[in-house]
């Protein structure tokens, strides 16, 4: 699985973890679906559905994007409802609808152009391993004794 599908899919995972807690809290769900990953998520989906569309799969991709957008708006509208004591608005249901958009972001991965896909794999991983190294504990043991050693 490439590491922008891991970043895409974090938003919506996280998502389906706050709702399987006995009281949800639906603000902080939405919040969630708002901001992070999913909301990347949300500005980028359109830009991969052009690499598939530049590629010959520009109906299948821009399907598959309004159907995880359209998902995603299920989601948010269900937990605003929720919020509000609407029992209506079940966590099945939305679950249903994390379980929509991300069989619609994988049907949609799976249209872009195995060359341009590969490249974006390889820029998201060296941002997320360049990330994971910046924080490194044995990199911020090293910062940490070149700082006492300074002090």
């Amino acid at each position: 699985m490439s590491m922008w599908k891991i970043m895409c899919v974090t938003g919506p995972i996280i998502l389906e973890k706050s709702l399987e807690v006995d009281q949800p809290k639906y603000g902080d769900c939405r919040n969630i679906l708002r901001s992070g990953p999913a909301s990347s998520l949300r500005v980028n989906i359109r830009a991969v559905a052009q690499y598939a569309a530049d590629g010959g799969n520009g109906k299948s991709a821009f399907s598959d994007v309004d159907q995880c957008l359209s998902a995603l708006e299920g989601l948010d509208s269900l937990l605003l409802r929720a919020s509000r004591k609407d029992p209506g608005a079940s966590i099945d249901s939305m679950k249903a609808q994390i379980v929509t958009a991300l069989n619609a972001l994988d049907s949609l991965l799976k249209t872009v152009p195995a060359d341009v896909l590969e490249k974006g794999k390889s820029v998201a991983d060296s941002y997320f391993f360049a990330r994971e190294e910046a924080v490194a504990p044995e990199k911020l043991d090293t910062d940490l004794k070149q700082l006492e050693s300074i002090l």
